[in-house]
């Protein structure tokens, strides 16, 4: 685990490893990026932009596509709407739903709901997977504004590690839709289970976000997990200038090599106050990119191509 002063040392290095990044560089490989993690606001956690503000932010900067993500509520029915007031402006913009109880849990019904609503992604639990609760004791990332009642811990398997009826039906209702399945905070054990369930069922595209921090990962496991063709998404917030940093920027590169430039993604997973934007976010982690030694064109995979296959906007 990091420590407050880990953290530091990696931040400072990243201010120092970006600094000598051309600005102009990086801003044309934020052109037609999509961010696929943005915690934008209303939420019961504190965040210091809005939705519209999140993807005004990203039309400035060119990007081509933002997905957000709540923890307790799908943002999906809301995009119509801020389609309308933003306009055309060339920004794709996408939500789902997290499996949380707070929205249902592992409920078929509230899915299709949400997937005949617009929903392009279901995450599977976050902050009340049984593998989350155990593995924040005595952390506080996922701090509220609002104290939620204590939940009881979600899991997709049995005691057998077997997946259970309903998930198997919510797994069907994602391949029905063609919808994204996340891995959501999951303990690995369960992901396997839970992706090799999916593919027999004829689900397609399968994403993990930040494998290494809170899941239980080994770096056998994002090989073999992007072999099966999942998208490994690595979150900018746990390795840029934030406050969310537990990784050094060598970390950022051996965590992509594990999965390979191919079945690689970056997110921003960002949104909270006291941190950078989403976009800055991006931006910070697209020098980290090339200051570590990524090609433009394989940091434009990561970035551009690779989450924009994922959402169906190019093939």
């Amino acid at each position: 685990m990091a420590t407050a002063e880990d953290t530091k040392r990696n931040r400072e290095e990243v201010r120092a490893l970006i600094a000598d990044v051309d600005d102009g560089r990086a801003a044309a490989l934020l052109r037609g990026a999509l961010d696929l993690h943005v915690h934008s606001g209303p939420s019961t956690m504190p965040r210091q932009l809005d939705h519209l503000q999140a993807a005004e932010e990203a039309v400035a900067a060119g990007m081509r596509g933002v997905l957000f993500k709540d923890h307790h509520y799908s943002v999906a029915p809301f995009v119509p709407l801020m389609e309308r007031v933003l306009g055309d402006r060339s920004l794709s913009m996408f939500s789902g739903l997290v499996l949380n109880n707070s929205t249902g849990g592992l409920n078929p019904y509230v899915v299709d709901a949400q997937l005949k609503m617009g929903a392009k992604l279901i995450w599977m639990p976050t902050a009340q997977a049984a593998n989350h609760i155990r593995s924040a004791h005595r952390k506080v990332r996922l701090a509220s504004n609002v104290q939620l009642r204590n939940s009881p811990g979600l899991t997709v398997v049995d005691g057998y590690g077997n997946v259970l009826d309903e998930v198997k039906q919510i797994l069907d209702l994602v391949a029905e839709f063609d919808a994204i399945l996340s891995s959501g905070h999951l303990h690995v054990w369960e992901i396997w289970r839970l992706f090799e369930e999916a593919r027999a069922r004829g689900v397609k595209r399968l994403l993990v976000n930040h494998p290494m921090y809170g899941l239980h990962f080994t770096y056998d496991d994002i090989r073999d997990l992007a072999a099966m063709g999942a998208l490994i998404e690595q979150s900018a917030a746990l390795y840029v200038d934030s406050r969310f940093n537990v990784f050094s920027p060598q970390e950022l590169k051996e965590h992509i090599l594990a999965a390979g430039v191919s079945r690689s993604s970056i997110g921003s997973d960002l949104g909270q106050v006291d941190n950078p934007t989403p976009v800055e976010g991006m931006r910070q982690a697209i020098k980290l990119c090339l200051a570590l030694g990524f090609t433009d064109e394989e940091v434009r995979t990561m970035v551009a191509d690779n989450p924009a296959r994922l959402v169906g906007l190019i093939e």
